[in-house]
């Protein structure tokens, strides 16, 4: 049920493509929550498949390196009866001069319905929509967006805690290089929670204040408010170096330890969107505890990826 006031049953879907949260109202994360609700059934190993995209051919795009992220949207695909192309930019034509839009066109030309797209460099999944007819899902374009993790990270604290409006939520660590930290702003922010971005003052950004939340620089400090604290791995491919002084500090000041957890409320529920490093955020009896959801997030990211599929295909709506 949604938590501003509008029923998201009582709305219809009509977007073509998942770009980003920045782009959705409260109403329609609701909707693809609610979506994927009814989807998880279907999610199960054994489970019979819910042939929404029968005659389908869902292309998976990716230009950067991707385990549960590429794995769980063609598992998705398959459950919803798709047809599935996986597509590595490695040994493709791009090694011999074609250009990136000529390579998505000539794949498009098979009969591609949905395209779902990971890339380096911001804002590419945006460019695809203007020579594509196929529907586009973000899967991670640089440091800008990932909504379907997001969107599996609020399922998962929905799932578990029953609501998200009036939740306080820790985002930890690196803030600066994070697709993942821009959309949990944006979603837990428009269902009504409470945010608190934490990390160095180098791995965070100035302008970051302006979409809504808290800054603290000290996890000590908040760790006692939180409800929820997900945990963002440190982004080393993503920095040019010397942004803090040794991942030993780093860890000392900001991972999540059993000691913290002391600290912190009975119920924390802990995320981490992966791959975890782990020493380096949180320490392996944090990662594997009870207060942990790290493989409910991977579990409830296929409902997720079939509600956002099937949705945007137009038959969940």
């Amino acid at each position: 049920m949604a938590e501003h006031g509008v029923n998201p049953g009582s709305q219809a879907w009509t977007k073509k493509h998942l770009l980003g949260l920045e782009d959705l109202e409260g109403w329609e994360i609701e909707k693809i929550l609610d979506v994927a609700g009814e989807m998880m059934p279907f999610s199960r190993p054994g489970a019979p498949k819910k042939p929404d995209l029968a005659g389908k051919l869902v292309v998976n795009l990716f230009y950067e390196a991707s385990t549960r992220t590429r794995v769980s949207f063609g598992q998705a695909a398959r459950r919803l009866g798709a047809d599935v192309i996986d597509f590595a930019a490695s040994g493709s034509s791009l090694s011999k001069g074609e250009s990136f839009i000529d390579t998505a066109r000539n794949i498009e030309a098979l009969g591609m319905d949905l395209a779902v797209v990971r890339h380096s460099v911001p804002g590419t999944p945006h460019l695809l929509t203007h020579h594509l007819n196929a529907g586009i899902v973000n899967a991670g374009d640089g440091a800008h967006e990932h909504p379907t993790q997001a969107l599996l990270d609020i399922f998962t604290v929905r799932n578990r805690l029953g609501k998200i409006k009036g939740l306080t939520v820790g985002l930890v660590g690196d803030i600066a290089h994070s697709r993942v930290a821009r959309s949990n702003i944006q979603g837990f922010k428009k269902l009504g929670a409470r945010v608190i971005v934490c990390g160095p003052p180098t791995l965070i950004p100035r302008q970051v204040a302006e979409l809504g939340v808290e800054v603290s620089y000290s996890l000590d400090e908040v760790i006692g408010e939180l409800d929820v604290v997900n945990v963002l791995r440190i982004q080393f491919e993503r920095q040019t170096g010397g942004l803090f002084p040794s991942i030993r500090e780093y860890f000392r000041l900001f991972g999540m330890t059993k000691e913290r957890l002391r600290k912190s409320r009975p119920n924390l529920l802990l995320l981490a969107p992966g791959p975890i490093n782990r020493g380096v955020e949180l320490t392996p009896e944090v990662a594997d505890g009870p207060h942990s959801t790290i493989l409910d997030q991977v579990r409830n990211g296929l409902g997720v990826r079939m509600a956002v599929l099937s949705l945007l295909a137009g038959i969940g709506s």
